[in-house]
């Protein structure tokens, strides 16, 4: 199924501090300019009601299609021609009433829409579900047969490439049904976590820079860490981690339940290893991983002067786990108007050729995006959309320097999905998780070397530069240290060993030694941090953000230096969808993941960029 939000930044809270939603317009008050304009999906709810009913009535001929695709390249054509057009039909009616409720969450209208789509998407994906393991009962040959005779399978080439390819690691027809029966029940680990992590767990008050007494939630978390006051970080950095301490078996056994979990479906699709199962499903071979790891590794001596510069720059004789979030510059406290953040992006953008150009300015003008903040209004920002309308942003735009590159990353991605849509069919429009983030990062590493360029300002050029070197510190070497950590948790029980409390504090507290040590003293309590990452419920998942970081530093750099044919083979990377294979696709580009020498070089624009914030502040 088709449906996915590229929304990267989704869960970053973009609430005004100290403003509650008594203290934000209702939707309705908006100037309509800065909403986005869901007519271009649906005119109105009763549009929506057709194309619903539209969705339901075509699930009953999908059903009848069952047991025919075996009888040649018309019945396998005439099937996945429906299969498509009931999927994309049924993106439109998803994706308006997602959209619609993160409007206002409050209206109750939008809140009965949003489920009714929500329901409708189950009946969908049972309705569609015998077509991947019907496809694989039939023999290669036939389908290549197939292929060959029917001139408009050619589209469908990838699609049925791609399930060929992992045919020895689909079981029988009971086997499969078993498998699904077990995906349900092998959530509850994850399902644990969320609860505990979300609903049961209740931490402490801390006080404020000014004395107040403020009930710590994981969302302040994040504003104490960046707080000038440091008495305030180390008491919210000890009251977190407090908190979690106290729940250490229970998260413990959740967490263990989600590592059996991924064995137990490892063994049973037929793999070596948990990593291998994976890393598979985008057809990449562990040596990506490894080699990541291994140039990352090579890397940290940088990290450590970084967090040398840190440590003098915050005046301080010992650098704490609580210190890495604090700004060592102040941010300019300019307010930005809105439009002069869209002149500066598209500005910081030009350099993606005219063609680029034009169709940002189209999309920042047309309706694509949903700017300010409203009573009721899903919180941070995303891109989305259906295939057959334009890209969709959400923003919440404040007016702060990081909300400029927010407007570039989301429209990174909006534009991807654009290009994408408008060149691929249905079934390669949707394109992988593992290069979803690399278009967003073009966008900022582009806009960053804009402002950079143009400041006059050492202070300001002081903060864009801090900025980016936090974007590395948090996405290539903190990722890749929670990627080793996956990888030896899984490795340690594959081969059997119990996965306990002071196993999992052991590990974790030694790659932290590994990464940050001895530049930093290591608080203890840092131990058990990976008691609070949801993203370990979701395996082997992190090493994306790094891969696809450093390939968007790689193909900035090309931009910039080689000009137009660098911008061409972006473009058409952009519009490749998932044609390919992911590393194929951006190989195409320029850029090969299965090397180290891609890492190798971002982690040389890192040093760069730490001369030059050494030689601005000292």
């Amino acid at each position: 199924m088709m449906i996915n939000i590229t929304a990267e930044k989704m869960n970053a809270s973009a609430a005004v501090p100290g403003k509650s939603g008594r203290d934000l317009p209702a939707r309705d008050q908006l100037d309509p300019k800065y909403k986005w304009k869901l007519e271009d999906i649906f005119p109105g709810l009763s549009m929506w009601e057709q194309s619903f009913d539209k969705v339901k009535t075509m699930l009953p001929e999908i059903s009848a299609l069952k047991g025919t695709l075996s009888q040649g390249s018309d019945s396998l054509l005439k099937c996945l021609r429906l299969s498509d057009k009931i999927l994309s039909e049924f993106d439109k009616v998803f994706v308006y009433a997602r959209m619609k409720r993160d409007e206002d969450n409050g209206n109750s209208s939008s809140q009965g829409i949003a489920a009714r789509a929500a329901s409708l998407a189950a009946d969908v994906g049972a309705a569609v579900s015998f077509i991947v393991p019907e496809l694989l009962s039939i023999s290669e040959a036939d389908l290549h047969a197939c292929l060959d005779k029917e001139k408009a399978l050619e589209i469908y080439r990838q699609f049925i490439g791609e399930n060929l390819r992992q045919k020895e690691h689909i079981l029988s027809a009971r086997e499969e049904e078993l498998l699904a029966m077990a995906s349900d029940m092998s959530q509850a680990p994850k399902d644990i976590f969320t609860m505990l992590n979300n609903a049961d767990i209740k931490f402490p008050l801390v006080k404020d820079e000014n004395g107040d007494d403020i009930e710590l939630t994981k969302g302040r978390y994040t504003t104490f860490m960046e707080s000038k006051s440091r008495q305030v970080r180390s008491d919210a950095f000890h009251a977190l981690y407090g908190t979690y301490g106290k729940l250490m078996n229970t998260i413990t056994a959740s967490f263990s339940g989600s590592v059996r979990k991924d064995i137990f479906f490892m063994k049973a699709r037929k793999y070596s290893s948990c990593i291998e199962k994976s890393l598979d499903s985008d057809n990449i071979k562990t040596d990506v991983y490894d080699n990541l790891v291994d140039a990352v590794n090579e890397g940290l001596p940088l990290l450590q002067r970084y967090l040398e510069i840190r440590k003098k720059a915050l005046k301080l004789d010992s650098l704490h786990m609580y210190d890495l979030y604090v700004s060592i510059v102040d941010q300019p406290q300019r307010k930005i108007a809105y439009e002069e953040a869209l002149a500066t992006v598209k500005e910081g953008l030009a350099a993606l050729g005219p063609g680029y150009s034009r169709d940002l300015a189209e999309g920042l003008g047309s309706g694509w995006i949903d700017v300010y903040e409203n009573s009721g209004k899903t919180s941070g920002a995303y891109s989305w959309g259906a295939y057959k309308t334009h890209p969709y942003v959400l923003l919440n735009y404040q007016g702060n320097i990081n909300d400029i590159f927010t407007i570039a990353h989301e429209m990174g991605h909006a534009l991807h999905t654009y290009y994408t849509n408008k060149t691929q069919p249905y079934i390669n429009s949707e394109y992988r998780i593992f290069v979803a983030e690399v278009a967003s990062t073009v966008n900022e590493i582009l806009l960053m070397r804009h402002m950079l360029g143009k400041t006059k300002d050492r202070a300001e050029k002081a903060y864009l530069l801090n900025h980016y070197l936090e974007e590395f510190r948090g996405t290539v070497f903190r990722q890749v240290m929670f990627a080793e950590f996956e990888k030896e948790i899984h490795a340690r029980a594959e081969s059997g060993e119990a996965l306990t409390v002071d196993s999992l504090n052991s590990i974790y507290f030694n790659l932290n030694k590994k990464y940050y040590a001895p530049a930093t003293d290591l608080d203890d309590e840092i131990k058990i941090e990976w008691a609070r990452i949801p993203h370990f419920y979701n395996s082997f998942y992190v090493y994306k953000y790094a891969t696809g970081f450093s390939a968007a530093v790689a193909l900035s750099s090309m931009i910039l230096g080689e000009g137009d044919p660098a911008v061409k083979r972006y473009l058409n990377f952009l519009a490749s969808g998932s044609s390919d294979y992911p590393v194929e696709l951006l190989k195409k580009a320029g850029v090969d993941l299965s090397s180290p020498s891609p890492v190798l070089a971002a982690l040389k624009v890192f040093e760069e960029i730490l001369d030059q914030l050494e030689e601005l502040i000292h």
